[in-house]
């Protein structure tokens, strides 16, 4: 699935009822990661692409999907998520339905979200927004907002507007993060490398998506396996 846009995914995890209204408001395409397509469907919205194993996309919804819309992904060695988002070329990814629920299945997607480096996506669940930090972004945050920011590998960057300070530090799974730490002012952050998940709150979405989509924040290249 190639676009110049934004596009909305939609998996089949928790879905507050505004989640999805939120997500379509900012998009014209909407792809569902296997059964995201039944929110999408129940909502009134026909995908505009599904992507997965199709093992939890029962035949009611499936057979009314037209056949050009379904790529199928059979193989079981990845998440639903992982399949999709690889298989999106935009310059944004905005997720919904991928937060909450099962710790084992978001521990999953943030997984994927770090592997799939090369692809901007940003997840939105009850509270807050999550995304991979780029090699630097600014965010219009509101002064004691909380950011948070989790490593999944060693890295190091620098910062202004937090009230704690990344720089100097090194951030990593098993020693230093950077949980509940609160914006001054406007954010910025620089990242010496890709591993960094940044978390923001829900209604600062609008703020990273521009920040994404400003064309200012780098990309980190695709990961050699």
């Amino acid at each position: 699935m190639r676009s110049e846009e934004p596009i909305a995914l939609v998996g089949g995890g928790e879905i507050g009822p505004e989640d999805l209204n939120l997500a379509l408001n900012r998009v014209k395409i909407a792809v569902a990661a296997d059964g995201g397509a039944i929110p999408l469907m129940d909502s009134g919205r026909m995908p505009d692409a599904v992507i997965g194993d199709f093992d939890s996309l029962s035949g009611t919804y499936l057979d009314r999907i037209p056949a050009d819309r379904l790529f199928p992904i059979r193989e079981q060695d990845s998440t639903d998520f992982d399949k999709a988002l690889r298989s999106i070329e935009a310059p944004l990814v905005l997720g919904v339905g991928f937060l909450g629920g099962r710790l084992d299945h978001q521990m999953a997607v943030l997984n994927a979200l770090v592997r799939l480096q090369d692809q901007p996506c940003i997840l939105f669940g009850e509270h807050e927004v999550v995304f991979h930090a780029p090699p630097q972004i600014g965010l219009n945050l509101t002064a004691g907002d909380v950011v948070s920011l989790f490593p999944f590998r060693r890295v190091t960057g620098r910062s202004k507007g937090l009230e704690w300070p990344i720089d100097d530090l090194v951030l990593e799974p098993n020693g230093r993060v950077g949980t509940s730490n609160r914006a001054l002012s406007e954010v910025e952050l620089i990242v010496d490398g890709p591993g960094l998940l940044a978390m923001a709150p829900r209604d600062a979405l609008d703020h990273v998506m521009q920040a994404f989509l400003s064309g200012q924040t780098g990309r980190w290249p695709v990961r050699e396996e």
